[in-house]
């Protein structure tokens, strides 16, 4: 197989498809007029949660939306995707693959400097995807450890050879955790990217201050002269902050407030349809979430369609205890829906040897906005199952980085991602740094690999099934739901669009708008 040209498309059909779940309530795709062309200047203020006082620009340790917005203004990807769920030249600048996908020759774009005058390289990309291979501490380092050698051919060419073969990299490479850096740079307080905007000011947890690239390289790009970052992770004070003007972009807006919102004449709220999911995370490891039966019972125990509609007003889609979502290629469309069952979830306890059960679950809207909300309707459904659920509010400074992955009952939330392979291989995958359940299955790893080197789409399809079927009967993951990304913009920003990668823009809304005049 050879792939060329200045963009990656596989099955199209069903990439098109989720293009198609792509809306907004106040703004569509081309529907920009003359007039509203790119204009420069002016001061883009953003209210964003999900940031912390331990947040710095390490590009191993990306986790949550500041610090991901944060390195997009500031670094630029290999592989962006774009507002169709396709794989376009970032700073790859075109890309082809030799028979069975196994070695990958990737173009570096000529003619991009890094803020300190730079000239990008080769060696530059070779170094940052090193940084996530090996020994490290990379959140991307299951993904990474499928990269069995990373190769400078010359000044302006990278060689990838793959353990194993997949047709999806250049969707791989486009993880925001592959941005790239100087060779050899490790001041993580001090980035240095090629991006379109220069940090001026960085207070983690609390604001920072980015001045306009004047050498970025993307033509219509880093529009406004600088960008203000406020980390506001209480939702209401976010809220607020858009309302009374003092940030002119937020995201993660709360459902109860979005009718009301799309009211304000002077905004516009954006709805994007993609992967993002809200779990709650079981720890396999811990008791009593060693026993399958348990996991089952909690699975059973959740009514799903209220908390879509109670927590979320309707703005999502009903989950099915995995990842992959309705606008994926590969979703499972035979896997029954699991439905809300008191009684089932008694003989799974019973199962369990058990007659009760008491859980602690520790929750907060860091999670997701609503989090406390929801743990709130599952301990009132759960109770006729005979399961006791005591809530444990936790602040959301510091959640990530203290009870995610550590507290044997949690909350949280997953972006998605876009395709399926890098959904489970990162949250799923028994190496994979990210896999919050800590649930592992040698026959899931070995299928999970099996699938990533096929070209037949036919036969990726029966394994992905079966992997769905897999996480659903055994997996710790509880997910309920699907929920819409929901932002909140100023009608004085232009360009906003839909985005099915994440909340602004997939990441990277100060880098594409432009503020009206």
């Amino acid at each position: 197989m050879t792939t060329r040209g200045q963009e990656f498309q596989i099955g199209r059909r069903g990439l098109l498809a989720g293009a198609a779940g792509l809306s907004a309530l106040s703004l569509l795709p081309g529907q920009l007029r003359a007039e509203d062309a790119p204009k420069r200047g002016g001061l883009l203020r953003m209210g964003i949660g999900g940031g912390s006082t331990t947040d710095d620009f390490d590009l191993r340790k990306l986790n949550d939306w500041v610090p991901v917005n944060q390195a997009y203004m500031v670094m630029n990807g290999l592989v962006e995707i774009d507002a169709d769920n396709i794989a376009r030249p970032e700073l790859f600048e075109s890309w082809e693959a030799g028979a069975g996908a196994l070695e990958w020759v990737f173009k570096v774009r000529q003619g991009v400097t890094f803020h300190n005058g730079k000239a990008l390289t080769a060696d530059d990309v070779v170094y940052s995807l090193n940084l996530h291979r090996g020994d490290s501490s990379s959140a991307a380092r299951s993904v990474a450890a499928a990269f069995a050698e990373v190769q400078k051919l010359s000044e302006h060419e990278v060689k990838i050879t793959l353990a194993s073969g997949n047709a999806d990299l250049p969707y791989v490479l486009s993880d925001y955790h592959f941005l790239v850096v100087p060779a050899g740079f490790t001041d993580w307080m001090n980035p240095i990217g090629t991006g379109p905007f220069i940090p001026e000011s960085i207070e983690p947890g609390v604001r920072a201050r980015f001045s306009r690239n004047p050498n970025y390289w993307k033509p219509g790009c880093a529009n406004v002269d600088a960008v203000e970052v406020i980390v506001i992770n209480d939702i209401a004070a976010r809220t607020n902050a858009l309302m009374s003007g003092q940030v002119q972009a937020i995201n993660s807006l709360d459902f109860k407030t979005v009718d009301l919102l799309a009211r304000n004449k002077t905004l516009q709220i954006v709805r994007s349809k993609g992967g993002q999911h809200y779990t709650f995370l079981m720890d396999c490891t811990q008791a009593p979430f060693t026993d399958v039966n348990v996991r089952q019972a909690v699975k059973y125990a959740v009514n799903r369609e209220q908390l879509l509609q109670t927590a979320l007003l309707g703005y999502g889609t009903l989950g099915n205890d995995h990842p992959i979502p309705v606008t994926d290629r590969f979703f499972n469309t035979e896997l029954a829906q699991r439905a809300y069952d008191p009684e089932k979830a008694k003989f799974f306890l019973k199962q369990a040897g058990m007659d009760g059960l008491k859980l602690t679950l520790q929750s907060s809207d860091a999670a997701f906005p609503g989090a406390v909300d929801a743990a709130a309707i599952y301990r009132t459904a759960a109770a006729p199952a005979g399961i006791e659920v005591t809530i444990q509010r936790e602040p959301a400074d510091g959640y990530w980085d203290n009870v995610w992955m550590k507290a044997p009952f949690c909350m949280s939330y997953w972006g998605g991602r876009p395709t399926a392979d890098q959904m489970l291989t990162i949250a799923y995958s028994s190496a994979s740094a990210q896999n919050d359940t800590h649930w592992a299955n040698a026959d899931f790893d070995r299928l999970l690999g099996e699938a990533r080197a096929l070209l037949d789409d036919q036969k990726r399809r029966e394994i992905y099934w079966e992997l769905q079927r897999m996480i659903h009967d055994e997996g710790g993951a509880m997910i309920p739901m699907f929920g819409d990304y929901l932002d909140g913009v100023s009608k004085k920003v232009k360009g906003v669009t839909p985005h099915p990668m994440f909340n602004l823009m997939g990441a990277r809304l100060a880098e594409k708008v432009w503020l009206d005049s």
